[in-house]
């Protein structure tokens, strides 16, 4: 197989990997969501110990990656590519452990009625996850108008996280002896805020890709 060829045939590979961990992570936050709302400790208990295959695949993809840059050295764009693959990998098992850090919070609340519905926290979930395969396919396709959507979309996530805290701290002041659970659920609408930061991190690695110089969503 010539040099070219095979680079490219590799590239495909680690995008491939990290699509895997991509769905895996998404996959992980939506169940963690279930988990909660339905006070599913059992289900909580399962996402963690799944959160292995998470780690294993992160270390795989970056070893992939750095066996890449040494094999076939290369430069401009497909260096780009590579280096961003590593970046968004870092920032997908990142989405992957605030998953675990949800179920962590189920767990924590047991069977307890819920404080308040969580239609905030359900939304920030379905939106951070469709900002996720959003991001996913920018990066594949290397789109920056869905690069863009996606940091448009983490605004709503913004809003909907900053809704949520100020209900919850309502909430505290008339019922303080709630305030484990209260607790608990303001650590899940910040492990949402902070996974959809994390997907706007790769929204912003699609930008370098693409451009070659760094850009700021997050403004």
């Amino acid at each position: 197989m010539p040099i070219r060829e095979r680079f490219h045939y590799d590239l495909k590979e680690l995008q491939d990997k990290l699509l895997e961990l991509g769905n895996f992570a998404n996959e992980a936050l939506q169940q963690s969501l279930l988990a909660l709302e339905t006070k599913n400790v059992e289900l909580a208990l399962e996402i963690m110990e799944n959160d292995t295959k998470a780690d294993l695949l992160y270390e795989e993809i970056n070893d992939f990656a750095i066996l890449l840059i040494a094999k076939q050295q290369p430069v401009a764009i497909d260096l780009r590519r590579i280096i961003v693959g590593i970046k968004i990998a870092t920032d997908i098992e990142r989405i992957a452990d605030f998953a675990v850090n949800i179920a962590k919070s189920t767990i924590r609340i047991g069977n307890e009625d819920h404080v308040k519905p969580l239609d905030h926290i359900r939304k920030m979930s379905e939106i951070t996850s469709q900002m996720l395969n959003l991001s996913l396919e920018g990066f594949i396709e290397e789109d920056l108008d869905m690069a863009k959507k996606v940091a448009e979309m983490d605004d709503e996530v913004d809003s909907l996280y900053g809704q949520a805290i100020k209900d919850l701290l309502q909430i505290n002041q008339q019922k303080p002896e709630l305030l484990p659970q209260i607790t608990q659920l303001s650590f899940t609408c910040r492990y949402l805020e902070r996974a959809a930061d994390h997907v706007t991190n790769i929204a912003e690695s699609i930008f370098y890709l693409v451009k070659g110089r760094h850009y700021d969503l997050n403004d």
